[in-house]
């Protein structure tokens, strides 16, 4: 959803509504991903796609529809046997499932578009589809953030379905998910009068904060590090204490130049899931109190430079600043990939292709 907001607030900023289409499961081949979201104004423009052209014109149709009746409805293209090339389907010869609604003016709407705005990890879980009976659920939504205790709703209905549906909202965030997924939630654990085998079907759409590298040391392998984490997407936060390292003409691809004590920093700057903290001083003044604030934080990666024989001394002072056993197990040290690297690049490519895999579920240590 992120890819069409910028037409989705033009068009509400002009009192135009709006319908949301939405990929909530794929089969086979298809042209777009599960997530995938298509946005039509009330006007008719479209912004977005859910299958690059080849069911398109049904979808918009329906969007339209949803404009006008404010039901969602959820719609499912694959080309069959019996299908012509003519008729509306995947050529790929896959199956979609899109989820069309109206983009309804609540308080969940606006908490939502205001986190996408900001950049601000949620997930929303939508009903796709109810059991005979509880029709009126479908569309309806929860809102969950990393941070707030408990979800937003827009229909008290939904609030049936929240702890099992929370839970997995947050699971995906934290793993920093961004293709969404769909789930079966039992009616009987939602209702207490619902019957084994009424389900419930919720599609989890998921706006992690974007990936972001905070490099503590600003010495000449994070020089490399910081331009390669760019070329992937990365937000760049490079902090030294030390001002001849720590300058612009060293790190001019660094979104942000912090001159000042790592921990200190560390203690303000925002930290997601999504975040990874690598470092890289070689100096325990700086690597102990940095890492106590990074492994009291919800950062999905922490690794430290340094060979295996310093490690129990740093562990040792570390377990003095309060760190447990646990938590000195989710230090990733030597830091990076075990691919034999020598020079600045090289390492920088270990360090970064070790966070890569951490963040995808790929690799737990070197």
């Amino acid at each position: 959803m992120r890819d069409v907001l910028p037409d989705i607030e033009r068009w509400r900023a002009a009192g135009e509504r709006v319908a949301l289409a939405t990929v909530v499961s794929v089969v086979g081949s298809a042209p777009r991903g599960l997530g995938a979201t298509l946005a039509v104004s009330e006007g008719g423009e479209v912004s977005g796609s859910v299958s690059g052209g080849c069911v398109e014109p049904a979808v918009i149709e329906d969007g339209l529809r949803a404009i006008r009746t404010g039901k969602p409805r959820l719609l499912t293209f694959g080309i069959t046997e019996e299908q012509n090339v003519e008729q509306i389907g995947l050529s790929c010869g896959g199956e979609i499932r899109v989820f069309v609604e109206r983009l309804e003016s609540s308080p969940l709407t606006e908490t939502l578009l205001q986190s996408l705005q900001a950049e601000m990890p949620v997930a929303l879980a939508t009903v796709i589809a109810a059991p005979d009976g509880n029709g009126e659920l479908v569309g309806k939504h929860l809102l969950v953030s990393e941070t707030a205790n408990e979800p937003t709703l827009d229909e008290p209905g939904v609030a049936g379905l929240a702890a099992g549906v929370v839970e997995r909202a947050r699971d995906l965030l934290r793993r920093g998910e961004t293709t969404g997924q769909t789930a079966i939630i039992p009616a009987h654990n939602a209702t207490g009068n619902a019957q084994p085998g009424d389900d419930y079907e919720v599609f989890y759409a998921v706006y992690p904060a974007p990936p972001t590298l905070i490099i503590v040391g600003a010495g000449h392998i994070s020089i490399p590090l910081t331009k390669l984490a760019k070329v992937l997407g990365y937000r760049v936060i490079v902090i030294d204490a030390r001002e001849t390292f720590a300058t612009r003409e060293r790190f001019p691809d660094a979104d942000e130049l912090l001159v000042e004590w790592p921990d200190e920093a560390l203690e303000r700057l925002p930290i997601t899931g999504t975040t990874a903290v690598a470092v890289l001083t070689h100096d325990d003044k700086f690597d102990v109190p940095a890492l106590a604030k990074a492994l009291h934080s919800p950062a999905g990666y922490v690794g430290v430079i340094g060979s295996r024989g310093t490690r129990a001394a740093r562990d040792k002072r570390l377990r003095e600043e309060g760190i447990t056993e646990e938590e000195l197990a989710h230090i990733h040290g030597p830091i990076g990939l075990s691919i034999g690297a020598k020079t600045p690049e090289e390492i920088a490519l270990a360090i970064l292709a070790q966070i890569v895999a951490v963040r995808r579920g790929a690799e737990t240590k070197s």
